[in-house]
This record gives structure tokens, C-alpha cells and sequence, in this order.
């Protein structure tokens, strides 16, 4: 596939020639290249690593000066030693896994725990394999798509390809369509330990396919301090459509640093709903990149924070194509001294005219000392086009309280009758039904 955007408003990182005097810019990131390159790979695998991690010696992490992190301090992550752990943690109860699917791959510290996953009775032309599964390794099942979507040289991006130990890989063949929800589960498993979870999905020309990523702790402490950095990519060929679920529920004390990359070519749909539920500072970058026209995509979001929690969402959508539409959606509950960020950016180049677009984040504060910061972006340069963005900042209404509790219920019940409504117009959209169960009971103890 050969895919030529010019110029690309998805953040990459600046092109210059890379000299050994700009070697090891920044001694923490170094250090950490040295920690997580440790599995070698032959021929194009290991060169696409060795690039990688020559990119990442050659950068600096971002700081508050960087437009694109101005409210987000990653100071934080320098106060910790990070190590590579990969050996396996076996939960003995996989009762949770198989109420979303009976196909799923289960990561613990970024490695394929094969006792808890199962990836039997796959339709013709599925593959649904870590790494080490795949048929066809050094053929075209992957290679044409690894590490090849836009902004792969952002520096938390490229960290992970150079210390890219296993993989997940779902591949969708042509006119195929997936009845049942695959379900992608990472586990981190430690204290003091960096996972990269990376995650592949191509779904070819006319293929149907739904998936659930969710990233989870351990279980063994609600306060274990670990670093994931993931990264999933994901293909949409000519008229295909993925419905893309992704949940993030950390420990407390955690750092969540993720990025989902997606091509979407003529005619394909697109449908993402975040939730973010945990971490200390958790980051999602979603990057929406359209390589043909009359494409569709629908980005729902929904965070949840509460303490010193801060919880930052950054989205890019390029439309550079005719007749595309677009709706997103990011709600944001924040309580105590939490910290939400919102950055959305919608491109619409002249050669996308007739373009639909529409962006809106809702934020609801629980506190006085709740803060939020949101910045929805629309660059148009079409002349034909329908776009609209906007953003809010509520309380909970007193009327609205002191209304609920005229009809008998009393004032604690009314605030989560409320909060709940607030939240239920994004987990409705959830195309699986325990998750949305889940997800409601979450809220309601909130």
C-alpha cells in the first residue's frame, strides 16, 4: 500500500539527519530504550526496531513547553525506575474474560499468556495470533503494515516499536465478517515495571469486524506504580468497518501513555469508544488518517477521574478527502482535585469538499477544585462544508437535585441518578452488552 498525505497534520516527529553527536539526548529515555530492547528479531523486524530506538536516542521527552503537552507534566515519570518484567502472572479465574468473548488474546507485561487466552473455532480467513503465531512472518500478512501509519516517530510511539517483544495481530480477510467481538486483554503485573502492549488490526476490503482492548492491573494492589506505553494500529480497507472498543482502568498510581493510529481508505467506517477509568496521568492520542473519500467515523469518549487523577485526550482527524463525515463526542466526569484535558483537531483541506464534521466535549464537575481544559480545533480551508465544534463545563444543577429529591429521592441518590445520565449516552454505544453492564455499575459507585 502505498498512502502519499501532503502534508500530514498528524504530529510526527521533525525529519533532520541523525548524527552520533545528538546521540542519547535525554538519559532517561535512553535509559529506558536499554531496558526494553532485549528480544532480538531477524532481518526487517530487528531493522524496524533498530530505527526505532535510534530515533528515540536521538529525542527528548516532551515537556510543558511543547504545545501539544502544555497541560500534561510528564516530570512525574522521571522519579521512577521502570524495568522490564516479562514474566507471565496466570490469574486462575478467567471468568471475567469470557463474559465479553470466547475469542481473546491475553498479554500480561506485553507477552502472550497462551493458558488464558483462546482463539478456537475462528471463521475461514481470521487470524487472530501473537507474534510468534503468525503463518506467514516474513511475507505480506504484516509487513506492509507494521509501524507504517503516520506519526510513528512520536517519541512514545517509536519507544514502543524499539522494544516491541510480542505483538497482537488480528487480520480480517477480504468480505469477511466477524459475528462475535474479539477481545484483547493486557495485564500489568508488577510494581515498578514498563509494559508496551502493541496491538496490529487490518481489516481487508469489505470485512466487518469488532474488537474490545482493555487494559488492566493485576488485581494484587490498586496502588501498584507502573509505566504502559501502548500502541495499536489499525487498517480499514476500501468499504470495511471496525467498531473499535477501548477501556483503560489502571492502578491509581500508574502512568498510561497510549496511542491509536488509524487508516481508514474509501467507503470504510470507523467507530472508536474510549474509556478511561484509572491512572495517576493517563494519555490517549487518537489519530485518525483518511486515505480515500466517503469515509465514515464516530469517536466516542468517556473519562472518569477523580483525586489527583489527570486524564488528557488528544485527537487528530485528517480529512483529506470529499463526502466524509465525522461525529465525536468526549464526555468527561472530573471530581476532587482531578485534571481532564481535552485537545481535539478536525483537518479539512480544500480537496475536502462536502465534508460533515462535528466535534463536542461535555465536561461535568463533582468539585470546586475540579479543573478541566478543552480545546476543540476545526482547520477548514474548503469552502463547501458542514462543520461544527463546541465545548461545555456544568455542575450539577441544584434545581435539578432539589427536583429529584420533591419525587422522594434523597440528594446522595439524585447525584448518581444524574451522573449516571450523564455518562449513559456514551456507554449505550458500546455494541457489547456485559461491558455496557460493567460500565453502568462502575459509574453508579462513582
Amino acid at each position: 500500500m502505498n498512502i502519499q498525505v501532503s502534508p500530514s497534520p498528524i504530529p510526527n516527529s521533525t525529519e533532520t539527519s541523525l548524527s552520533n553527536a545528538l546521540l542519547n539526548k535525554d538519559a532517561y529515555l535512553s535509559g529506558l530504550v536499554d531496558k526494553v530492547c532485549t528480544v532480538k528479531n531477524e532481518g526487517w523486524l530487528q531493522q524496524l526496531k533498530d530505527d526505532a530506538a535510534n530515533w528515540v536516542r536521538h529525542s527528548t521527552l516532551p515537556t510543558k513547553k511543547d504545545e501539544e503537552w502544555r497541560f500534561t507534566d510528564l516530570s512525574a515519570l522521571r522519579n521512577f525506575d521502570f524495568n522490564l518484567e516479562t514474566k507471565n502472572f496466570v490469574s486462575p479465574d478467567v471468568t471475567p474474560f469470557t463474559a465479553i468473548s470466547d475469542t481473546r488474546l491475553v498479554f500480561v507485561n506485553g507477552v502472550y499468556v497462551k493458558e488464558l487466552s483462546a482463539i478456537a473455532n475462528l471463521p475461514e480467513g481470521v487470524v487472530v495470533s501473537n507474534l510468534a503465531g503468525l503463518p506467514n512472518l516474513d511475507g505480506e500478512l504484516i509487513k506492509e503494515y507494521l509501524a507504517q501509519a503516520e506519526g510513528a516517530r512520536e517519541v512514545f510511539t517509536a519507544l514502543n516499536t524499539a522494544g516491541m517483544n510480542d505483538l497482537a495481530v488480528i487480520w480480517v480477510s477480504r468480505n469477511v465478517v466477524v459475528e462475535t467481538p474479539i477481545h484483547l486483554v493486557f495485564i500489568t503485573a508488577g510494581d515498578k515495571i514498563i509494559s508496551q502492549p502493541r496491538c496490529l488490526v487490518v481489516a481487508k476490503t469489505g470485512s466487518e469486524i469488532t474488537l474490545v482492548e482493555e487494559f488492566i492491573n493485576s488485581g494484587s494492589t490498586e496502588k501498584e506504580i507502573y509505566f504502559n506505553n501502548t500502541v495499536t494500529e489499525i487498517w480499514v480497507d476500501e468499504n470495511a468497518g471496525v467498531n473499535h472498543t477501548r477501556i483503560a482502568s489502571d492502578s491509581v498510581e500508574a502512568f498510561h501513555i497510549g496511542k491509536t493510529a488509524v487508516t481508514q481508505a474509501r467507503n470504510s467506517r470507523y467507530t472508536c469508544n474510549a474509556i478511561n477509568l484509572g491512572g495517576k496521568l493517563s494519555r490517549h492520542n487518537l489519530e485518525i488518517l483518511q486515505t480515500g473519500e466517503q469515509t465514515e467515523t464516530t469517536l466516542n469518549g468517556l473519562t472518569i477521574i477523580t483525586d489527583n487523577q489527570l486524564s488528557d485526550t488528544h485527537s487528530a482527524l485528517a480529512l483529506n478527502y470529499p463526502y466524509s463525515s465525522s461525529q465525536q463526542l468526549q464526555k468527561n466526569i472530573v471530581a476532587d482535585k482531578a485534571h481532564g484535558i481535552f485537545n481535539g483537531k478536525i483537518f479539512v483541506p480544500k480537496p475536502a469538499q462536502l465534508t460533515d464534521a462535528s466535534q463536542l466535549n461535555r465536561n461535568l464537575l463533582l468539585s470546586s477544585q475540579a479543573r478541566v481544559d478543552t480545546k476543540p480545533q476545526l482547520e477548514i480551508t474548503a469552502d463547501n462544508v458542514k462543520c461544527a465544534h463546541g465545548a461545555t463545563v456544568s455542575q450539577l444543577e441544584d434545581d435539578e437535585i432539589f427536583y429529584l429529591q420533591s419525587r422522594g429521592i434523597d440528594e446522595n441518590s439524585a447525584r448518581h441518578l444524574l451522573i449516571n445520565a450523564f455518562a449513559t449516552e456514551i456507554i449505550n454505544k458500546i455494541p457489547v452488552p456485559s461491558l455496557r453492564q460493567n460500565l453502568t455499575q462502575t459509574v453508579n459507585r462513582f
